[in-house]
């Protein structure tokens, strides 16, 4: 009965260790210290609460989840930086102070879309930037440079620096140490159903939060799993101008479209010359027979903006 009150208030099992814990608070404490100093230079005791309360929220990012999307470096400069400008501009342009507010806060949510910085301490920062008061008005643009720019350097150096003594950790994410990639040979499509109990070691072994429910894991794994097993690709699936991807992992994920073919008595000895789209030897070119880059390509894709997509073999989505 508990673990379903549990369940459907969206409480998850604690999977992190209580220095895990005891670390993020710790890092919390040490920069947001720093960010109240430089806070009250630039603002002053009184109007600084205003802007120090969206740097709180983002030492929860950073501290707690530094291997979130939501925190890295780019999220946090860009998403402060921008909601600022955006916080400023309403609040100078725009007369009526609570449809400044609220429009400061949705521009901002939509440039940080754009501008791929999501980071929700920044809508704070919008927000702060209208109903500051006198003196955040006062300072104009100067107001995100000082001292949000100036702020959000801070917090981001202290997690780099805090993190970085603490082996477990990363951040930034790239600085993690990368695992090697699968045998070429090794598909999701060999792998067996996975257990609640491997996905709970698992999730304790990384010792950090997870921003994502168990439940969300073992759908993300069910979906990739049963798509791998339906790919299939046969010598006659390769086309002309078409793009295909290997689906490896990680660094091996690559694209390569073919952009000739020689006809043979067997098709499938057809010489096809592809070149590499993305990944391992970008912008080379080289010569396969058509079985040979059929057993290497595991999808179809097709380019959608700056993203990759698979293509169906019927409905809407396919491509020709």
């Amino acid at each position: 009965m508990l673990t379903r009150v549990f369940n459907s208030l969206g409480i998850e099992a604690g999977m992190t260790s209580h220095a895990e814990r005891i670390v993020s608070a710790l890092g919390g404490f040490f920069a947001i210290l720093l960010i109240f100093h430089t806070s009250l230079f630039f603002l002053g005791a009184g109007d600084m609460l205003l802007i120090v309360p969206s740097m709180g929220a983002s030492a929860v990012l950073l501290f707690a989840v530094p291997h979130g999307a939501l925190s890295q470096p780019w999220n946090v400069l860009g998403g402060h930086v921008v909601s600022a400008v955006i916080g400023v501009s309403c609040a100078l342009l725009i007369p009526d102070p609570y449809i400044a507010a609220s429009l400061a806060v949705g521009l901002a949510i939509g440039a940080m879309y754009y501008l791929r910085c999501i980071h929700p301490p920044g809508g704070a920062t919008a927000l702060a930037a209208v109903i500051g008061g006198e003196a955040t008005w006062a300072l104009g643009y100067q107001f995100v440079l000082t001292p949000v720019l100036l702020n959000a350097l801070v917090i981001v150096l202290v997690a780099v620096l805090f993190n970085y003594f603490f082996k477990w950790r990363r951040y930034p994410a790239w600085l993690a140490e990368r695992g090697k990639p699968p045998p070429a040979d090794t598909g999701s499509a060999a792998a067996g159903p996975i257990r609640h109990e491997d996905l709970v070691v698992a999730l304790s072994e990384i010792d950090s939060f997870i921003d994502v429910s168990e439940n969300d894991l073992l759908r993300i794994y069910a979906i990739a799993t049963g798509q791998a097993e339906q790919r299939h690709l046969t010598p006659a699936d390769i086309s002309p101008g078409h793009y295909y991807s290997n689906e490896a992992f990680g660094e091996q994920w690559s694209v390569r479209q073919i952009v000739d073919a020689s006809p043979h008595v067997l098709p499938e000895n057809d010489m096809v010359t592809y070149q590499v789209i993305s990944g391992p030897g970008r912008g080379k070119s080289a010569v396969l027979t058509r079985g040979e880059f059929a057993r290497w390509a595991r999808q179809e894709v097709y380019p959608d903006g700056e993203t990759w997509k698979r293509v169906k073999a019927t409905g809407s989505e396919a491509k020709p």
